[in-house]
């Protein structure tokens, strides 16, 4: 070998033993955090005991020269270290982050995953478990009775779920992309979320039989999934497709599938949201425009100002697994407990509510969410045409047929993982079973802050149907961008009868803050389906589960003095 070679390998190894040596400062640096402040010891293999005999398996992260630290409860699903690979690793990095700036850290597997022991049914023990592992901390001589929750996702529900009537000690949480109510991150706007109700198993139950401690583990473990679920989101009926997926049934699937309305006592039991007049501990809720779990996120955020608590709250150009979002949410959640738990009240920022404008790519502040708006209305028009002017009094309808045998898909937005986010909706634009409706290009700026709606008047061959709503920002390039949708699931007298026997349909696409450059147009899609992120409508109104039979629907959609469609956006006008 040469010297050169020598020399340079050399050069790397060196690196290699600096970047180890350093590696607490370089994330420190990387991830925007205070400097490194505690060397950390952790335990590991902690037995928690629950009341009824099972142990959940937990790992204490504190500072070496520890003192009177607070202490920070982490309840995973996802493992704790190399147990779980890439996954267990990231949450325990997670953990090494907090206990380094002065926090005792429980980061403990739920009931039934990895190590602990019982069986894991998702959502069901969280309230138990946890008010269990609450008692445990508070008995610990370590614990010097301040302790917050933290966690993303499902990790942000256990917290909803023991945040009510909590003893004292809990003074702080944090929920980040996270939802209180199974029922709505299951059947968003009433419809089955299919790519979250199957991927999550995947996720849940069969991704503890791979091994993915390297990422080129974890690749080929997300290749097999997708190509497992592509499968599984074809198949009918939906009550197998967990076979599919998983090898074996799966109860909580398949309770879900049984029960499709929020009032069943299956889904009133997995409810922390009518509980949070409950919760006094302060909460920072942190979320992105394109998270699957926003809506909620954001009605969580309302029933806490309803019952007249201060939450904090931060939304970012985000989506679920978008780790942009891990900086910002680890220095504001620092900050949220420095504040809470420490005394330190000078951490906290200025304003409770911090949002990202998309389009204007910065960063506002306000006292309160939504920040105060008009709504103005923007009509669809025969041709094509989107509108401030009111249609013409003869305008014709437009018309589409929606085949559930080849379902309109659904393109990016908020999905559980990749590909996800904002995406061009061209090719999905290019489908016969989507209408757009366009403005001209704005001579001025356009912004947006707050929930979009659609007023759509329209009529199917089926009683049993969706329709669909997205806004898109067009860029002078031709790309369509999504911004926010939503949709509405049509049974049997849903809907406001017109005397046509047309109907008036009310449609909340989604909250958003947005600014539409002067150049760009405005455009909003609609259509029947968003193939797999809601369950396709086969138009037979047969039992969710069991259905197999398809029919064709016929859609038509009005646009006249008579059937004023309307696309209703709230304009902003607090700046």
């Amino acid at each position: 070998m040469s010297k050169e070679r020598w020399l340079g390998l050399a050069a790397l190894g060196l690196l290699g033993a600096a970047g180890y040596t350093f590696r607490r400062q370089i994330l420190a640096r990387l991830l925007g955090l205070p400097p490194v402040r505690n060397d950390v010891v952790v335990e590991r293999g902690l037995a928690i005991p629950m009341p009824d005999g099972a142990r959940l398996m937990a790992d204490h992260y504190r500072p070496r020269a520890a003192g009177d630290c607070p202490t920070l409860l982490i309840r995973s699903c996802y493992g704790r270290w190399t147990e779980a690979g890439l996954y267990g690793i990231a949450f325990g990095e997670l953990a090494q982050r907090f206990a380094e700036r002065g926090y005792h850290v429980v980061l403990q597997n739920v009931r039934g995953t990895y190590d602990s022991e019982g069986e894991f049914v998702p959502l069901v023990d969280e309230a138990a478990d946890g008010r269990a592992t609450l008692d445990w901390i508070a008995e610990q001589p370590w614990f010097n009775g301040a302790l917050g929750l933290w966690g993303p996702s499902y990790l942000g529900y256990v917290q909803w779920a023991i945040a009510a009537d909590a003893p004292p000690y809990l003074r702080a949480l944090v929920p980040i992309i996270a939802f209180s109510r199974g029922y709505g991150a299951s059947y968003p706007q009433g419809g089955l979320a299919l790519d979250l109700a199957l991927r999550i198993g995947h996720i849940f139950y069969a991704g503890e039989d791979q091994e993915r401690t390297s990422l080129g583990d974890f690749l080929q473990w997300r290749t097999h999934m997708e190509r497992v679920l592509r499968r599984a989101f074809a198949h009918l009926p939906l009550r197998e497709a967990d076979l599919i997926t998983l090898g074996r049934p799966s109860e909580f699937y398949r309770q879900s599938l049984a029960h499709q309305r929020e009032d069943h006592p299956f889904w009133q039991a997995l409810d922390h949201h009518d509980s949070l007049d409950r919760v006094r501990a302060p909460a920072h809720l942190i979320s992105g425009w394109y998270d699957l779990f926003l809506r909620d996120l954001l009605d969580d955020y309302a029933a806490l100002r309803a019952a007249g608590r201060r939450p904090y709250l931060t939304v970012g150009p985000w989506y679920h697994v978008d780790f942009r979002w891990l900086s910002p949410a680890l220095d504001q959640s620092l900050a949220w407990f420095d504040a809470h738990l420490k005394g330190q009240r000078d951490r906290l920022r200025r304003s409770p509510v911090r949002y990202y404008m998309l389009g204007a790519e910065e960063w506002r502040e306000a006292p309160d969410w939504p920040p105060p708006s008009r709504p103005q209305r923007y009509f669809l028009h025969a041709g094509g045409a989107l509108a401030p002017a009111p249609p013409a009094a003869d305008g014709a309808p437009a018309a589409y047929t929606y085949d559930p045998a080849d379902p309109t898909p659904n393109l990016a937005g908020p999905l559980l993982l990749d590909p996800a986010g904002p995406a061009d909706q061209r090719p999905l634009e290019a489908r016969p079973d989507v209408l757009c409706y366009t403005t001209p290009p704005l001579e001025q700026p356009l912004e947006l802050v707050g929930t979009v709606r659609l007023e759509l008047y329209a009529r199917s061959s089926l009683a049993h149907t969706d329709f669909v709503g997205r806004l898109c920002d067009v860029h002078p390039d031709g790309r369509s961008i999504n911004i926010c949708d939503g949709f509405v699931r049509l049974e049997p007298e849903d809907g406001s009868a017109q005397p046509d026997g047309s109907l008036r349909l009310e449609i909340e696409l989604a909250p958003t803050a947005v600014r539409f450059q002067r150049g760009h147009r405005l455009r909003l899609q609609v259509c029947s389906g968003g193939h797999p992120r809601w369950n396709r409508n086969l138009g037979t109104g047969e039992p969710l589960a069991g259905a197999t039979t398809m029919a064709v629907a016929r859609q038509t959609i009005y646009h006249d003095r008579e059937h004023p469609s309307a696309l209703v956006l709230p304009l902003n006008v607090g700046d």
